[in-house]
């Protein structure tokens, strides 16, 4: 009974953290074993306090706040870690609903939302808080555009859905931010439940929407109704439902989010499995926290407890100093992880990582895991020191708003990083010139620039270990191929801060290399992916004087660059033609492929050159100036119909 007490007291204390802090000090798995230890001694001793956390659908909603109830309660899910489990939620099942069909969507880790609707129009948006009441958010909602003020329904609705932050959207974000966000779950978290909407404007938080949770008039009969009752009325889905007739077919839809959502923009934990026929859901019914009808498979636990052994500064190509935690070895996610990430000294501070001390870690989409705070100190933690000169060279280090950086353009690992850049595949793609060797070619040949590569001989790399007649063969003609190249890598490569191999090819369909190096940052935070602060990169950059000599002696060197060939003939020939918003039945790259393919010519905003838009859903300000220009503007449906498709 004791333990049972221990138990209850320990995890309240984290859920508080989790839910109402936005601050949890324990990773998710630590959290579920206790949970299931808990559950077991309830189940074995019959005895379950007033407080205990199985009891409850989720944390206290924050002060501060209004409380609204919900008009139905809002659940949560039932949880399986193996397959095992999952086939006794299907044996369950079975027991009550003779031929059951299923349904698989992604579980995404974000913020759940209620938003209430009554006569057509938008009433209210809550969280979940408790379960049976939320914080009223409304204010905050108005500034999220993926869902509708208005509807064709007209009776009372409450519709149920997770607020998220992309990835690239928080990486892009983290960019100009004063202050680092943790990760995509705590970012959403604190965009919605924050006094100031404009807070939540500028972390550009979306909803995606599951579930129609109460409906005064009409009854949905399936869960594939439910999609497809919120995809009419306007709401945004998650394009991904599929309908499984058995668990064999579950595992494999499993098995298809578990390896699609490693190249996913969206944080996910999981997969949310539903019995599809809502008349057979009543028949379940619901335990006191979770559904019968519906199981949530979680993936293996993306974050973990560590201890940071040191703290170290390496410098990159553009001379930041980065800090890097080497940590005790962990298993993390299918990997053995023994570094992880700090954004700079002030995330160090933030986040109070000493060295000594235990953190909780994270890892996402593959990447090196990031620390995201301290959860224990030791007696003979140390705080970690904030350099003055660079660990490699010597130099006195500068301090430019949140980042230091190292300002000796012939430090080694700022040469070392840039050869490396240039040198990838998605750049100049120079097989062979690897970190290794770009090392060897600082060291021993004293190259100190990208442009000294097209100068080396046989004899200069007969000099360097480990070179022999067809190593050297082999890098001479790799970088001779990379000579002819398209602008779009050439670009990429320069390794211009800000400017990704999305951005070096929109730049590319506007402006030749000349162009670019003439134009005003105005005119750059036109186009669609640059912003402000990727706009005066581009400017700073080709007004120093080494950037734009090391262009000149790039190009004396030999480099030319690849014209595209236009389609001849097909129905978008000789058209210039934006898209804006979001269509149903393409993505933006197919789209831009099939008006190539077809003779067209895509740009990134709406110019006087411009001679067709695209307009999808959500469109913008480009479909206002398109309006305002008088071009021709088509939907979706019409541009099919010129397809013939």
């Amino acid at each position: 009974m004791d333990r049972i007490r221990e138990l209850i007291t320990t995890l309240n204390k984290w859920a508080y953290e989790y839910y109402v802090l936005d601050n949890p000090s324990v990773p998710d798995r630590e959290y579920d074993r206790l949970y299931d230890e808990l559950k077991n001694l309830e189940e074995q001793t019959g005895r379950v306090d007033f407080d205990s956390p199985t009891k409850r659908v989720g944390g206290e909603p924050v002060k501060g706040f209004e409380r609204h109830a919900h008009i139905v309660r809002l659940y949560s899910l039932d949880k399986s870690v193996s397959y095992d489990e999952l086939d006794a939620f299907f044996t369950r099942i079975k027991k009550v609903v003779s031929d059951p069909e299923y349904t698989v969507e992604y579980k995404f880790d974000g913020l759940t939302m209620c938003l209430t609707y009554d006569g057509g129009k938008f009433v209210r948006a809550t969280t979940r808080g408790n379960g049976v009441e939320g914080e009223d958010v409304t204010a905050q909602c108005l500034t999220i555009k993926s869902f509708p003020l208005t509807i064709d329904y007209k009776g009372t609705l409450e519709v149920q859905g997770e607020a998220v932050i992309r990835l690239s959207v928080l990486e892009e974000y983290n960019k100009t931010a004063k202050e680092q966000l943790k990760n995509a779950r705590n970012a959403v978290a604190g965009a919605i439940r924050n006094l100031d909407p404009k807070i939540t404007a500028e972390r550009k938080p979306e909803i995606l929407f599951y579930n129609v949770n109460y409906m005064s008039e009409g009854f949905l009969k399936t869960q594939l109704e439910h999609f497809e009752f919120l995809k009419a009325n306007g709401f945004k889905v998650f394009n991904f439902l599929r309908l499984c007739k058995n668990g064999d077919e579950v595992k494999a839809a499993i098995e298809e989010i578990d390896l699609a959502r490693k190249n996913l923009d969206v944080l996910t934990d999981g997969a949310v499995v539903k019995l599809n026929d809502c008349t057979a859901r009543e028949g379940l019914g619901h335990t006191d926290k979770f559904p019968r009808w519906a199981m949530a498979y979680k993936f293996e636990a993306e974050e973990s407890v560590t201890t940071v052994k040191d703290v170290i500064w390496q410098v990159g190509r553009t001379g930041k100093l980065t800090p890097l935690a080497l940590v005790e070895p962990v298993e993390l996610a299918g990997a053995t992880v023994r570094k992880a990430t700090l954004n700079n000294y002030g995330d160090v501070i933030r986040k109070d990582v000493k060295v000594g001390s235990k953190v909780l870690i994270r890892r996402s989409n593959e990447v090196i895991p990031e620390i995201l705070t301290a959860v224990e100190h030791a007696e003979g933690s140390v705080p970690v020191v904030k350099p003055d000169f660079c660990p490699d060279c010597g130099s006195k280090v500068v301090e430019v708003g949140a980042n230091i950086f190292c300002p000796n353009r012939l430090c080694r690992p700022r040469i070392i990083g840039k050869m490396e850049h240039f040198a990838q595949k998605d750049a100049m793609d120079i097989e062979g010139l690897s970190e290794a060797t770009a090392g060897q070619l600082y060291d021993t040949l004293g190259v100190t620039n990208c442009s000294a590569l097209y100068s080396l001989t046989a004899e200069d790399l007969g000099k360097l270990e480990g070179f022999k007649d067809k190593k050297i063969s082999n890098l001479l003609k790799a970088i001779e191929k990379s000579k002819t190249v398209a602008q779009e890598r050439f670009l990429f490569a320069l390794g211009i801060d800000g400017v990704g191999k999305v951005a070096a090819k929109d730049l590319s369909r506007i402006y030749n290399l000349d162009g670019l190096a003439k134009a005003s940052a105005e005119e750059l935070t036109g186009l669609e992916n640059i912003g402000d602060v990727t706009a005066e990169a581009i400017v700073n950059w080709f007004k120093d004087e080494e950037n734009s000599a090391e262009v000149k002696r790039l190009l004396d060197a030999g480099i030319t660059f690849i014209k595209k060939e236009k389609a001849s003939g097909g129905v978008f020939a000789g058209q210039f033609v934006v898209l804006t918003g979001t269509l149903e039945s393409f993505k933006r790259s197919e789209v831009q492929k099939i008006i190539e393919d077809n003779g067209g010519e895509c740009q990134s905003s709406v110019t006087a050159k411009t001679t067709l838009v695209l307009a999808g859903e959500a469109a913008g300000s480009k479909l206002d100036k398109a309006k305002k220009l008088g071009i021709k503007i088509i939907d979706e449906n019409e541009f099919k119909q010129i397809l013939g498709i």
